[in-house]
């Protein structure tokens, strides 16, 4: 069985689903790859606002640490822009590379939950490091780039997964750890 790391750029994945009207279950998300593959981590990348903020990310980042997600997060910067208006930000694309140039190492195959064209160069670096790499994400609504599309090795389309992968709501989550 292959060994696989999965990294999902959060607000991406967010986006992706949104577009598509639904809601990711991630516990459903990981136990479909599991099926398949030998999962060597599963990485969420988010960016978070300051602790004293209010967030519905936070309760959502700890349920995916309690059920077999490492959640990689940076506080968000709040900056003034060009028009003079409060804005805040907190971009994750440095980390995402990061890791996966250094799990390419490790694994046979990426999945990488993105559509973020600036991936394409991490892609091929992490191919010429031996991995093939699939993207996961949805050509509706432009949330993929095309360049990020065709440097993968592979292409799965969000909306293929949904059956599988869809939050019930109403339904309760059966919490559980999924790491091995």
């Amino acid at each position: 069985m292959k060994r696989v790391a999965i990294l999902i750029d959060g607000s991406n994945a967010y986006a992706s689903a949104m577009a598509l009207g639904f809601q990711i279950d991630y516990i459903k998300f990981l136990s479909y790859f599991r099926k398949r593959y030998d999962i060597n981590r599963a990485l969420y990348f988010t960016a978070l606002p300051p602790k004293d903020m209010p967030s519905p990310l936070r309760p959502m980042t700890t349920f995916l640490e309690h059920n077999g997600y490492t959640v990689v997060s940076k506080e968000t910067k709040d900056y003034i822009n060009h028009a003079g208006e409060k804005k805040r930000k907190g971009n994750m694309d440095c980390e995402i590379a990061i890791y996966a140039t250094k799990y390419a190492e490790v694994v046979d195959e990426m999945v990488m939950f993105s559509g973020d064209g600036d991936f394409r160069c991490v892609v091929e670096r992490v191919q010429e490091l031996g991995t093939r790499v699939t993207v996961l994400s949805t050509l509706v609504g432009s949330m993929v780039a095309d360049s990020l599309r065709r440097q993968a090795d592979s292409f799965i389309e969000l909306d293929g997964l949904r059956a599988e992968i869809e939050h019930i709501k109403n339904v309760p989550i059966k919490r559980y750890t999924l790491r091995s």
